[in-house]
């Protein structure tokens, strides 16, 4: 009789990738970001381990919304408060948190569980093109 395989969690030993969002479809980028995080690309997928990877996403301003997207795409928030619902624009968004773009779009595509929060956590979005985390040497992921 075979035993079955559980992932272990990586811990420290996690990979690092990087994807440039430059003129990349906002769901198209976040799917692959999505798959990263959740580690859907190993054989030793386990929807009940945190094993995936840290993501670096550069060029986060210049991502791309395909239709009219940019004028009718809303985004909200909501401070709590009563009449605290503030509901903006994608251009808008895309002008003072491009960053925030890329990661609601990656939340939507995440179960809705402590794994998650902890997996958003490894992603890392920069507006530009550089970033901080050289020294981790991450792999670029094309698209």
């Amino acid at each position: 009789m075979q035993k079955s395989y559980r992932a272990s969690n990586p811990g420290e030993n996690r990979q690092w990738f990087v994807v440039d969002a430059k003129d990349q479809p906002l769901g198209r980028l976040a799917v692959v970001v999505a798959n990263k995080l959740r580690a859907k690309d190993l054989p030793t997928f386990d929807p009940s381990v945190d094993a995936g990877a840290f993501v670096i996403v550069i060029n986060a301003a210049l991502v791309k919304l395909t239709g009219k997207k940019e004028e009718q795409k809303e985004y909200q928030r909501y401070s709590g408060f009563r009449d605290g619902l503030k509901r903006f624009s994608a251009a808008t968004m895309r002008a003072s948190h491009p960053d925030r773009m890329i990661k609601e779009a990656v939340w939507g595509m995440l179960p809705k569980n402590n794994i998650a929060r902890k997996m958003m956590t490894r992603v890392k979005v920069f507006a530009g093109a550089e970033h901080t985390h050289a020294a981790q040497k991450p792999v670029e992921i094309k698209l």
